[in-house]
């Protein structure tokens, strides 16, 4: 379960119950001896209840199947930026960009393979014990 579960749940059962306690209002012109604008109030109350829940039920379906719809086709993506050291023929250290377009999850997009890279070329040094070290 997550950690704000409990918290959603406790949120929507008093927005439900403010809700609900303000769609109706009690009138006090009806009479007890004519009890029918009371019950035809209760009973209105009662039926909007259920068509709005239905309603919003329908919508619901329908918004979560369309979005289960559409994920296939989510064309969305972004250029991710990772950074490698690389030695310049040289000796010099440098920091070389690669730019990765990954989609909406960060799975790499038709990822290319590096292109070879050939070893840096080194001069040998003489076989004695003059040289620097």
């Amino acid at each position: 379960m997550q950690p704000y579960s409990g918290i959603l749940i406790a949120l929507t059962a008093a927005m439900f119950g403010l809700f609900s306690a303000g769609c109706t209002s009690p009138s006090y012109t009806t009479s007890p001896y004519h009890p029918g604008p009371a019950i035809g109030r209760a009973v209105g109350t009662g039926v909007g209840g259920v068509a709005g829940t239905a309603a919003g039920a329908a919508v619901g379906f329908g918004e979560s199947t369309v979005g289960g719809v559409m994920a296939p086709f989510d064309t969305t993506t972004h250029i991710v930026r990772r950074w490698h050291t690389e030695i310049t023929p040289d000796g010099r250290t440098i920091q070389v960009p690669e730019d990765i377009l990954v989609d909406a999850y960060g799975r790499p997009v038709n990822r290319q393979p590096p292109p070879p890279q050939a070893p840096p070329q080194t001069e040998p040094q003489p076989a004695t014990n003059f040289g620097p070290k």
